[in-house]
């Protein structure tokens, strides 16, 4: 069954009935076909992120610099070493692109669920651990809520719409995501992939991550994460993302290298890049475009 869906209708104001709750904790109300799921203040075993995000671009020359700066005041994440990691992800949305439309007219609340994977994706087979998520946006704060599971069984969960085993404790979002996919017809729509390198804050900046991700790319068919296949530069080679992820403030010493470093705030979405690269949807004014002909002719190439 599908849903209908207003791209001009007003979402519901998630803090009209938790205005005593703190932002962070806010969800959208829980009536009718969105009701699964969204208790996010219950403790449970499921990994959740509350975060404030922002998102910069920065020349690839300006990176080192960065890097140095970063490194002397954060810690290099664990998961990744000094070399940075591999992070692939396959997204899903409805035909006519919901979740891509609920992103670029900016709601309030907005959602998206994608199958993840950290690290060399020409290891992936149906073994291989991976993550089911949905990361939503709720006003200003990002939500991110996942379960690890084998490859096989995301695809089972999320391709034949089929009950995994879970821990009971991970039953709300399992179920959630069964809705979405029924109830939505969710299928695949885009794959991205990058390098990343993340920083983690220490002492008085606990909570703080910040991650420089390069070579963007992505592709419109083959979603199976392990596919030999090829992908393209979505977002120009010249060109990396940096987020910056908080989950009360972003530090002063912080905004002011961003600053130094002459940094430009956008509002980039590696999905939405890859549906608009694709020609799946017009080109939007967020879309991340290159005017350096040399910089074009390196974004149509391809690469594993």
């Amino acid at each position: 069954m599908r849903l209908r869906f207003n791209r001009r209708a007003r979402p519901p104001d998630p803090a009209a009935d938790h205005r005593g709750d703190p932002a962070p904790e806010a969800g959208p109300p829980t009536t009718g076909r969105d009701h699964a799921g969204h208790a996010l203040r219950a403790p449970s075993k499921l990994h959740a992120f509350n975060r404030y995000e922002i998102k910069y671009l920065v020349e690839t020359t300006k990176v080192a610099a960065l890097r140095r700066e970063l490194a002397a005041r954060l810690a290099t994440d664990s998961n990744g070493g000094n070399s940075g990691y591999g992070v692939w992800s396959v997204y899903y949305d409805t035909a006519d692109l919901r979740f891509y439309w609920e992103k670029i007219e900016g709601l309030r609340f907005r959602r998206k669920l994608r199958v993840r994977h950290y690290g060399d994706r020409s290891t992936i087979d149906d073994d291989t651990t991976v993550y089911v998520e949905i990361k939503q946006r709720v006003n200003r704060v990002t939500q991110k809520r996942r379960i690890a599971l084998p490859y096989r069984e995301a695809r089972r969960l999320c391709d034949e719409r089929a009950m995994v085993e879970h821990d009971p404790s991970q039953r709300g979002f399992v179920e959630e995501v069964l809705e979405l996919v029924s109830g939505l017809d969710l299928r695949p729509v885009a794959m991205t992939g990058y390098h990343r390198e993340a920083f983690v804050g220490q002492d008085s900046d606990l909570g703080l991550r910040v991650t420089l991700d390069h070579r963007v790319r992505g592709r419109d068919r083959d979603f199976h994460l392990g596919a030999d296949a090829e992908n393209r530069l979505i977002v120009p080679a010249r060109l990396s993302v940096v987020e910056i992820k908080a989950n009360e403030r972003v530090p002063y010493w912080l905004t002011d290298l961003a600053a130094r470093a002459e940094l430009s705030v956008v509002r980039v979405s590696k999905y939405c890049q890859s549906v608009e690269a694709f020609g799946r949807a017009p080109r939007s004014v967020f879309h991340v475009q290159d005017t350096d002909p040399a910089a074009d002719l390196a974004a149509a190439t391809f690469e594993k």
